[in-house]
């Protein structure tokens, strides 16, 4: 609005400027008369738009009012929503591109009753290394390319969470590679993978992040891919052809109550992206499924 507003501007005084000119140098009263009535147009067009652009604002500040009571609505019900759906339950997370992860996703999940046994953080050294021949010496592999190394390595990412730290974990701690805290090999109820990127180069689902739903599905650890809502190059899509529960908003609300509930054995797609199929699963009295069972995973034929 502000840019067609400076345009009309220019024009206008391009067109006064014209009028100046014309009537000082032609003394044509025709040509003056058409510009001073279109000069005229523009003026009306311009007030036109000054009123349509405080119309736009008012509305622009009652959305952010809106926006703000819901946040404060969202944060209030939180609590009533995830208290003790979690209890027992042990969780680790894994990030995979060193953004970070919203500060109150753990605290959501330790409000559910839920443990967090373990964060591991991907850094971006991992990448630029993928092809040291000074890293797989000393990991005693050789020969593998960038693509085959990083898929290698994370494989033993997510058999270190299952089967406890190894040489491996220690390597790539030691080279800066990637950041771990908390406990490994210890049981685990899920493993959350927040996924999603920012830069086109640091795409590496292929070779990071499925590589380690594989891994982890095959020592039956139920896995939930997540991610933020803003980021430019979504996961989401790589994720569900593993067919494990989704989560595209995980830096809201509804997107933290959405994986809570999930986790308690609602399978399925969660969100606000075109990848989504509802906003939430379906809310019941109580943490646990009927049967006893936590699964990340969308058998055949489930319904959402």
């Amino acid at each position: 609005m502000r840019y067609h507003i400076a345009s009309l501007v220019a024009v206008f005084l391009a067109l006064g400027l014209g009028i100046l000119v014309g009537s000082t140098m032609l003394g044509n009263d025709a040509l003056t008369k058409q510009q001073k009535q279109l000069a005229d147009k523009l003026m009306v067009q311009m007030e036109q738009l000054r009123e349509k652009n405080e119309a736009v604002e008012a509305r622009a500040n009652a959305l952010e009012m809106d926006n703000q009571k819901q946040k404060q609505f969202e944060k209030q019900v939180l609590p009533v929503l995830v208290r003790d759906r979690l209890t027992g339950y042990r969780l680790a997370i894994i990030e995979t591109n060193s953004y970070g992860f919203p500060d109150d996703l753990i605290a959501t999940l330790r409000l559910a009753g839920a443990e967090v046994e373990s964060i591991t953080t991907v850094l971006n050294g991992f990448y630029i290394n993928g092809q040291d021949q000074t890293l797989q010496r000393q990991l005693g592999w050789s020969n593998l390319t960038n693509e085959q190394l990083t898929t290698r390595l994370a494989g033993e990412i997510a058999r270190g969470l299952v089967k406890g730290k190894s040489k491996v974990l220690d390597v790539l701690v030691e080279e800066n590679l990637i950041k771990i805290t908390g406990n490994y090999g210890v049981p685990l109820d899920g493993v959350i993978i927040i996924g999603g990127s920012q830069d086109r180069d640091m795409v590496r689902v292929q070779t990071l992040d499925l590589p380690l739903i594989d891994t982890l599905l095959q020592y039956k650890i139920p896995v939930y891919g997540v991610e933020e809502t803003n980021v430019l190059y979504s996961y989401m899509p790589d994720y569900q052809k593993k067919r494990i529960t989704t989560v595209d908003n995980i830096d809201t609300i509804p997107g933290q109550v959405a994986l809570v509930i999930a986790l308690t054995g609602k399978p399925g797609h969660y969100g606000v992206k075109p990848t989504a199929q509802k906003l939430l699963p379906e809310m019941d009295e109580g943490g646990k499924p009927a049967d006893g069972k936590r699964t990340g995973s969308i058998g055949t034929g489930s319904r959402l």
